[in-house]
């Protein structure tokens, strides 16, 4: 058997029969790296790789990062920061037809942005949202499907996981990555708001108009708010500036989301335990997902099929951009079929050099696919996010919850075609970053 067979069987048998017999992801991709780096070497040199790469993810500085933005999150969340968020976003646009579920888009970015976890943020807006809807007769496809597209945008808008974890693997700067996430975050919150309603338009009865509300109670829920998003612009600004690295901003931002919750009264004992406890769990999750893909990886690059396919999609006769839309089609099918971490992990050592060798933007093409996996997030056999709101919504069936998400898919789609035309959506404010 060739090289790239057994690298094949490996990636389509092995490790999609561990993902549908429930093995954790990390996991499932270092067994099938071990095993296959064992076939293919020897099992004294896999024993040898599986502890390099363990020693090198579990002593790598830069992977503190993900700790701390993750307990930034937690402790923003036991802190009640997510209904401040809400209800602001609630009183500027509640009133339009439609428009508590546009606020609902709106408070998921709010706090995406905090977060940096689609589940989290999921699980937050579901408690927070959804009774808000059903009290103004919302229809429950619709409040579901707002929910769970817009948690998806914790993927995108900085600090996010996924965007830290692809700078870690590529070598690029994780600050160019948020200030690139900030831009596709905007583009795809803002037509996810445009779906909810043209959606309304449709189905007027599916959105019933909220209440008008002065211009002083706006500004007045607006600062009730304006700690965590001072905390939002403090990160961001400190990157910008070189005032602090990424790994810097995490710990700056935990400290500053502790101290402003101490200070308002907001996070009890419990609360702070339940914050670490719940960072620990996450932080651990990802960290065995990065060891596992290094696992894999290694496999892959002893089968050499990240070089046949590079060498086989750069000698297609055709343009770049075809190109590029076959790897985004690839994206598209893995991204609802496997948890979205993983499958960058996993086909970033393959696709990443074609993108650069067909001269594309690296950061450019990071924060694109990030996009397109998300809707992986939501679509099924996997639909993670989907999953949380459906789970949680316990009177809402599963398959409304999924009819809901279809409206928005046709959202991601322009989103994709949108960065694809205008790479400036993505590139521009990175550029403005000092080297």
């Amino acid at each position: 058997m060739s090289l790239t067979l057994i690298g094949i069987t490996g990636i389509i048998i092995l490790l999609f029969i561990l993902f549908f017999l429930g093995t954790p992801v990390g996991f499932a991709m270092g067994i099938v790296g071990f095993c296959g780096f064992w076939h293919v070497i020897s099992l004294k040199a896999s024993l040898n790789m599986v502890s390099t790469v363990m020693w090198a993810t579990f002593s790598k500085y830069g992977l503190t990062v993900i700790p701390l933005f993750i307990f930034m999150g937690q402790i923003a969340f036991y802190s009640g920061v997510n209904e401040k968020l809400y209800h602001a976003a609630y009183r500027w646009v509640g009133h339009i037809r439609g428009g508590i579920a546009m606020a609902t888009v709106m408070a998921c970015a709010a706090f995406s942005a905090i977060c940096g976890s689609n589940a989290a943020t999921a699980a937050t807006m579901t408690t927070v949202a959804l009774p808000q809807m059903k009290k103004y007769k919302y229809d429950p496809k619709l409040s579901t499907g707002a929910i769970a597209c817009g948690s998806t945008l914790g993927v995108v808008i900085p600090p996010s996981v996924v965007l830290i974890v692809i700078g870690l693997s590529t070598e690029q700067s994780i600050a160019r990555l948020f200030y690139g996430g900030i831009g596709a975050g905007i583009v795809l919150a803002m037509l996810l708001m445009l779906t909810v309603y043209g959606v309304c338009r449709i189905y007027p009865e599916w959105g019933p108009v909220g209440p008008k509300t002065r211009f002083a109670e706006k500004l007045k829920a607006l600062s009730a708010a304006f700690e965590m998003l001072l905390l939002f612009l403090l990160i961001m600004l400190g990157l910008y500036f070189g005032i602090f690295t990424p790994t810097e901003a995490g710990a700056a931002g935990s400290f500053l989301a502790l101290l402003i919750s101490l200070i308002q009264g907001r996070l009890n004992w419990k609360g702070f335990v339940n914050a670490v406890t719940d960072t620990l769990r996450i932080s651990c999750m990802v960290i065995m997902i990065v060891a596992g893909a290094m696992i894999f990886g290694k496999f892959l690059t002893v089968t050499r099929i990240p070089f046949e396919i590079a060498g086989w999609v750069v000698g297609l006769p055709v343009p770049p951009a075809v190109i590029m839309l076959i790897i985004f089609g690839i994206y598209v099918i893995g991204g609802a079929v496997m948890d979205a971490l993983a499958l960058l992990l996993i086909t970033i050592p393959i696709f990443f050099p074609v993108a650069i060798h067909l001269g594309y933007d690296p950061i450019w093409f990071g924060v694109t696919i990030t996009v397109i996996t998300t809707l992986g997030a939501v679509t099924p056999p996997v639909g993670a996010t989907t999953y949380v709101v459906g789970g949680m919504a316990k009177d809402v069936p599963l398959e409304d919850v999924f009819k809901g998400v279809s409206f928005f898919l046709p959202a991601y789609i322009l989103c994709i075609i949108l960065l694809l035309l205008l790479p400036d959506l993505v590139t521009f404010l990175p550029g403005l970053i000092r080297p």
